[in-house]
């Protein structure tokens, strides 16, 4: 029977409307039943059941009811009595809210619990005790306590029963007022003295249920006068939370008659358990006061019944209502219903972080709250419907900035003052890919020296990325390029992983003096993001060539070289200059000019950093004098390389007079009678040679412009322009080498050769190194024409 009136609650009030749900179902029913199946209300098919994650939450101690995750079902999850839940209220509901996932939404549920007969009724005692005095006359009546019974309708109390006894009867009023005892014959205290009859309460239930109580009559004396209190009910209100032992009200009741029978005791007649913890009375003094707290959010009104009695045992009942006023007293509760951690930063604005449930259980105004939260710029609080609060992104996320937050949620209710209540949500960012890597410099330069070993590690490239985890592990690599046809990975190579170059061969400065190439540091997330750095190689020169001779030229095998000097020559003459290349460059190609072997050190001087060998002193007076001069050419490495070159000077009147001098050489001792004719053709050709080479010399003083010559392609093939790329770091290279090299030779690659060194073009001199003595650069510009016009020539 039960079964079918389920079934008919629920055809007839399980419905959906407005996003609120309403079912109906009867107290005390097994656990796991089904009250109704919310998926299909809700409209969501077993697919998408999982996702929406269906669950119900709670602002109750107790959880009555639970979804099932398979199939939506709203089933019992505990115990439901309607009494303990609703009390004697005739309409029972369960407000429940179902929140929704994937979308987040909110759902209200209304419950109504029906009523049973679960209940039987109950006396308040299990002994009336009454006093008859045996003057009464028949139709006295005696009040006894009612019976109460929490069920509703025709389940709760509807009559009483008396055990049958010729002298009492019971009189019987309505179902909320107290049954009355009447006395139907007179009583003799002689014949019999106490009379026990059973008062027995029933309900209407199918079927019904009863409770019983002893009714104890003990025959007395007279005693007609019963207590009267001053008013039939009594209404107080009481704030909520007063102190344990405050005076809640006191009753006086009154009694005409005098002695004992007017002796008045007061006591509950009537109470319920909930009552019991909270109230007592003075069974003298007929003072209620509180034993416990009183709070309002738990019960909101107590009613309770008093009765007097008088000495002669006549009693008298009154109603006592206390209406429990509401104070701010509680503060406003938060729940996180949904929180979303970490969100990624990459999430637009707007996205939903975290679902808010704001509540305060007080009434009123002390129930309104206000919620908001801690300034941030990043995340807003937006209301939503049914007290809750949405947590959203207010704009665009950047973990590099800010990677975590502490959002304290802070909510106030309007009582004054009033009470607030803090919550603080951690929120993470999660990282996305969104920075590339950065280099710690726009641009690696490295100076490496010249020959240094393949596998040397010459540079250390170092690339930071803002982001995290795959997405900040940096990998190296060389993007691809050739130099001079050859790829640039044939010279260095980079670990990969932490981003150390490496050169794969031995540079050598005087082939290649610098190259740059770009490497690429790229992350690992995905997609992956990269950038460019470029790397400027710039290779150190060592002192690893010595200084070469162009002229006198030390080549001559076999043939000492001699310079004519005339007797008429005096101190300070130019007899010859030595001029020297070095491959190097800077300090290492920076020469100086040495006498390393001279008879007579001061008959001869050379310029430390010209290289002109002149006249020190006045020549002695003689027809024929032979010097042999070492001169020794150095760098200015270290250590220093050297180069030697050996001349014979001759003096003598006339060209001819040194004749005998190299015919007495060693390598001449097989001369023929053609020396003299050979002699003659070599004067003749020299001449020759110094004429057209003082022409070409004042033609290119006349030119404003400079225009390649033959020299200038032998020089540049053989000896070319020293500058310097890459900014100087290193002392021994600093010097730039501002000078290009003609050389002019004559026919026979084995004779003399003259060289003339010009400036080269637009070459900034604010690096040459002063030095005491003259600049080298403008001594030898300085010495062209007058070391080509003493020019001489050694014996074949």
């Amino acid at each position: 029977m039960e079964r079918q009136v389920l079934f008919f609650y629920f055809g007839l009030f399980s419905m959906a409307t407005s996003n609120e749900f309403h079912y109906s179902i009867l107290e005390e029913m097994k656990l796991n039943t089904i009250v109704g199946n919310v998926a299909k209300d809700l409209g969501v098919n077993n697919i998408n059941l999982k996702m929406r994650k269906l669950r119900i939450v709670s602002h109750q101690n107790r959880n009555y009811f639970n979804i099932s995750a398979e199939n939506g079902n709203l089933y019992v999850s505990d115990r439901i009595d309607r009494e303990e839940i609703c009390g004697s209220e005739k309409n029972c509901f369960l407000d429940l809210e179902i929140l929704a996932e994937n979308p987040v939404n909110v759902y209200s549920v209304k419950v109504e619990i029906q009523d049973i007969n679960d209940n039987s009724p109950n006396f308040y005692k299990d002994i009336f005790n009454i006093g008859i005095s045996e003057y009464a006359l028949p139709g006295v009546r005696f009040a006894l306590g009612n019976a109460r019974d929490p069920d509703l309708g025709i389940n709760s109390l509807q009559n009483y029963n008396l055990s049958p006894n010729p002298n009492f009867a019971l009189v019987e009023k309505s179902g909320k007022e107290y049954p009355e005892l009447i006395l139907v014959q007179p009583l003799d205290r002689e014949k019999e003295q106490k009379y026990e009859l059973i008062l027995t309460a029933y309900d209407g239930g199918k079927p019904a249920k009863s409770g019983t109580a002893v009714v104890k009559i003990v025959v007395q004396d007279i005693n007609d006068n019963y207590p009267v209190f001053s008013q039939k009910m009594y209404k107080v209100n009481l704030e909520e939370n007063l102190p344990i032992g405050y005076v809640v009200l006191h009753l006086n009741a009154s009694d005409k008659d005098e002695g004992s029978n007017a002796e008045i005791s007061y006591s509950f007649s009537h109470i319920s358990e909930n009552a019991q913890q909270v109230f007592t009375i003075d069974s003298q003094t007929g003072a209620i006061s509180t034993i416990g707290y009183l709070d309002y959010e738990t019960t909101q009104m107590y009613e309770m019944t008093v009765e007097a009695v008088d000495g002669g045992g006549l009693v008298t009942q009154c109603s006592v209502l206390i209406q429990i006023v509401d104070l701010n007293d509680n503060a406003p509760e938060i729940t996180i219903a949904s929180l979303s951690t970490p969100i990624s930063e990459d999430s637009a604005p707007g996205t939903l972080v975290a679902l808010i449930n704001v509540k305060d259980l007080d009434s009123g105004k002390y129930g309104d709250v206000n919620c908001y939260i801690t300034d941030t710029q990043a995340l807003k609080l937006l209301p939503s419907s049914n007290n809750y609060y949405k947590l959203i992104t207010a704009g665009l996320l950047d973990r590099e900035g800010t990677s975590e937050y502490n959002i304290t949620i802070i909510a106030e209710d309007e009582g004054s003052p009033p009470m607030v209540t803090e919550k603080t949500v951690h929120i993470t960012v999660s990282d996305v890919n969104d920075n590339a890597p950065i280099f710690g410099k726009p641009l690696y330069i490295s100076y490496i020296p010249e020959h240094t070993p393949a596998g040397t590690s010459i540079l250390n490239i170092y690339a930071s990325d803002l982001d995290e985890n795959e997405n900040a592990r940096v990998t190296y690599s060389i993007i691809t390029s050739n130099i001079d046809d050859i790829p640039v990975t044939s010279y260095v190579s980079i670990n990969s992983m932490t981003g150390v170059l490496y050169a794969q061969r031995s540079f050598d400065y005087e082939h290649l003096r610098e190259f740059q190439f770009q490497v690429m540091a790229k992350d690992s997330g995905s997609p992956p993001l990269s950038s460019n750095v470029t790397v400027r190689i710039c290779i150190i020169d060592k002192n690893d060539n010595a200084p070469k001779i162009l002229y006198p030229s030390p080549d001559t095998e076999g043939s000492p070289l001699f310079e004519f000097i005339p007797h008429s020559a005096e101190k300070g003459y130019l007899v010859t200059k030595v001029i020297a290349v070095d491959a190097d460059s800077g300090h290492n190609a920076w020469l100086s000019y040495h006498l390393l072997q001279v008879p007579d050190p001061i008959l001869f001087t050379i310029g430390q950093y010209t290289g002109e060998i002149r006249i020190g002193r006045d020549l002695p007076d003689t027809e024929s004098l032979r010097q042999k001069l070492v001169v020794l050419v150095k760098d200015n490495g270290v250590p220093s390389l050297s180069s030697t070159v050996t001349l014979n000077l001759v003096v003598a009147e006339t060209f001819q007079q040194i004749v005998p001098e190299i015919k007495r050489q060693p390598n001449n001792s097989a001369t023929t009678s053609n020396t003299t004719f050979y002699l003659v053709i070599a004067i003749a050709f020299i001449s020759l040679v110094f004429i057209v080479t003082v022409l070409i010399t004042v033609i290119f003083k006349c030119r404003k412009t400079y225009s390649p010559t033959s020299f200038d392609a032998f020089n540049r093939n053989v000896y070319p322009q020293f500058t310097l790329g890459c900014p100087s770091e290193i002392s021994d290279t600093s010097l730039p080498f501002p000078f290009s090299y003609d050389v002019c030779v004559t026919l026979d690659s084995k004779q003399n050769e003259i060289a003339y060194l010009k400036p080269v073009q637009n070459v900034p001199t604010d690096n040459l190194i002063d030095t005491e003595d003259s600049a080298p650069g403008t001594d030898v510009i300085n010495a062209n024409s007058s070391s080509s016009s003493n020019a001489q020539v050694g014996s074949s």
